[in-house]
């Protein structure tokens, strides 16, 4: 089905300027662990491309048969497994590609209020041209409670007409700005910016094993590097935290959409 629009269709957002973005009590843009405890046996399940165990086990479990969860840029399809393996049914929308079930635009979702129990979107939002418009999409056809969760480049080159590869801070600012409630924003520690470049523009087409060993040496120096630097300066902006979050390749996001 092509749900996309057929005609411009104009809208409005509302933002409050002067208002603090993180909380009082601050938030911790920590590597995402693994939970454990997740929602279904993990063991045996295979692990998609873009995602990693670790966020498997933070998606939730169906709670009835008819469930649905939507697989927001689904390309073709290859989180469908991981999404019926969770007891859902997988509803697939993407913009560009014919083999989607549904083809739509992220920035006008064609599915009423309150639809899914779950939405994904892996990889996606750095390609749509007005990102707040989606995430203000992904909280209005999510269920009070629901989770969404997903990836946002940051310091990947740019690829597929992407628009605003977010920071941890525009990520935390575009989710919480749609009214999520943010749980967690995380670096991807084995896609730093460095790997990102190289293997997406740098040595395109070149095996990933020989752009490993070819840019170990930059990567070990700038560890050491920053190492240095936290010794002598002591500097926030030389802590590991920070080295991580400002060489990241993408970020990881879960949020919730709050109870009325």
């Amino acid at each position: 089905m092509d749900l996309r629009l057929q005609q411009p269709k104009k809208g409005t957002l509302t933002f409050e300027l002067g208002q603090p973005l993180l909380p009082v009590e601050g938030f911790m843009f920590n590597v995402l662990e693994e939970n454990q405890t997740p929602a279904i046996d993990l063991d045996g399940l295979n692990v998609p491309w873009h995602l990693t165990r670790a966020l498997l086990s933070h998606f939730p479990k169906a709670k009835a048969k008819d469930a649905l969860m939507l697989d927001l840029g689904c390309g073709d399809g290859i989180h469908k497994e991981s999404a019926e393996a969770f007891g859902f049914e997988w509803v697939g929308l993407d913009y560009s590609l014919p083999q989607a079930p549904i083809r739509g635009d992220g920035q006008a979702l064609p599915f009423k209020d309150n639809s899914f129990e779950f939405v994904l979107s892996v990889a996606v939002l750095e390609h749509i041209q007005y990102p707040f418009v989606m995430t203000n999409e992904a909280l209005r056809v999510l269920q009070p409670g629901s989770l969404f969760i997903g990836t946002v480049s940051f310091l990947e080159p740019f690829h597929n007409d992407s628009y605003y590869h977010h920071s941890h801070l525009a990520t935390y600012n575009s989710l919480r700005n749609a009214g999520f409630e943010v749980l967690q924003v995380s670096h991807s520690p084995d896609w730093p910016g460095l790997l990102a470049i190289s293997e997406m523009a740098l040595f395109r087409l070149m095996p990933g094993w020989l752009i490993r060993i070819l840019i170990w040496p930059l990567q070990a120096l700038h560890r050491i590097w920053w190492w240095l630097g936290a010794i002598f300066t002591r500097s926030e902006r030389s802590s590991e935290e920070y080295r991580l979050l400002s060489t990241s390749g993408a970020f990881t996001f879960i949020t919730r959409k709050p109870n009325p």
